[in-house]
């Protein structure tokens, strides 16, 4: 009796373990690609993107992880080169390896959701990408960074990631890069989508998604920066009372390509700003027109179709419910493609 108990237990744990590695063969392979950030900053030293992989329990569950060192850098630190350096890279892993799952990117949280929209517009694939950092660093007493990064490597391996653009988690909610925004210095639930609500979330039990972001993005983006060498100087500058034009001609004076005035309501300006867009314009750099309020559209204007050209009307753009910090970078690669009035605005509204 025994024995045929022994036999019987055997062929269970066979079963068992057969299943197993039939379950695990099916699983996505997921690829981290490391930038640095307080997810990374421990003290004397900086967490490596294979420690970082090791923090995560049970991820074995969801993805077959993989890493690469990109930088190990604060996040203020990273550059426009490195940008453009590191959406070629996810481009050329999607392009060389069409098994792969999915990427996740850490970053510091301070410009994270720059870089986010930055590859939201250049990583030209319907896979997941997800950016993913953290508000405490690995030294800190409630360390969330392991949480997040397991989250964000669960939200990439799912199947219902696909398509909806680069991706935003953290303290377990999902938002579209195009539209997260930090919004604490401190708090953990730091990153959210004001007006239009997250995109779903990384419960205990499965990812939950919720909509999809209707802008272009991703593999629908016109924007290919395979042979593009550098990003144009965008600066932006805030309308405030009294504000001076003169910033505006300085930005301009020192080599800007493009401005984002942040500017009051649904684009006023004030002071002598005017004059300085004035000056702009004549020299032929676009200016675009953000909210500084944090929400909310500055629509693009109707240009009757017979209207006679004029070319500053033709230098202003307005930048609908885009952020400042994201309508610089929408510009600079704008500015890569067209010297056009008309076609800039028409990325500010497909965008």
């Amino acid at each position: 009796m025994r024995a045929r108990c022994s036999r019987t237990a055997t062929f269970l744990l066979t079963c068992i373990l057969a299943a197993w590695s039939v379950y695990a063969q099916d699983l996505p392979r997921v690829r981290l690609v490391a930038t640095g950030g307080t997810i990374s900053n421990k003290t004397g030293g900086r967490l490596t993107a294979e420690e970082l992989v090791g923090l995560m329990p049970g991820i074995d569950r969801y993805a077959k992880p993989e890493f690469e060192q990109f930088a190990n850098v604060a996040s203020a630190q990273i550059t426009l080169d490195q940008w453009l350096g590191l959406g070629k890279r996810l481009n050329q892993l999607f392009k060389d390896d069409p098994a792969l799952g999915g990427v996740v990117v850490t970053s510091g949280t301070d410009t994270l959701e720059e870089l986010a929209y930055f590859l939201d517009l250049t990583v030209r694939s319907d896979r997941p990408v997800v950016v993913v950092g953290s508000m405490r660093n690995p030294s800190t007493l409630g360390y969330e960074g392991a949480a997040n990064l397991l989250d964000a490597f669960r939200v990439a391996a799912a199947a219902d990631a696909r398509g909806r653009g680069v991706m935003v988690v953290l303290n377990d909610t999902i938002n579209a890069a195009r539209e997260v925004t930090k919004t604490d210095t401190l708090r953990l639930d730091t990153f959210q989508t004001r007006g239009y609500g997250i995109l779903g979330v990384a419960d205990a039990d499965r990812i939950d998604f919720y909509r999809k972001v209707e802008r272009k993005h991703t593999a629908g983006s016109e924007f290919d920066i395979t042979n593009v060498a550098a990003l144009p100087r965008v600066d932006i500058l805030m309308t405030y009372q009294g504000a001076p034009g003169d910033l505006i001609k300085a930005a301009v004076d020192a080599g800007a390509k493009g401005i984002v005035v942040a500017t009051a309501g649904a684009g006023a300006t004030s002071g002598t700003q005017p004059e300085g867009i004035s000056y702009a314009a004549e020299k032929g750099v676009f200016v675009v027109s953000s909210a500084r309020a944090g929400s909310g559209r500055i629509p693009a204007r109707q240009r009757p179709a017979d209207a006679q050209p004029n070319p500053r009307s033709e230098h202003l753009i307005q930048g609908e419910d885009l952020s400042p910090v994201k309508a610089r970078i929408l510009l600079m690669l704008a500015l890569t493609k067209t010297q056009s009035g008309a076609d800039i605005q028409r990325m500010f509204l497909e965008y």
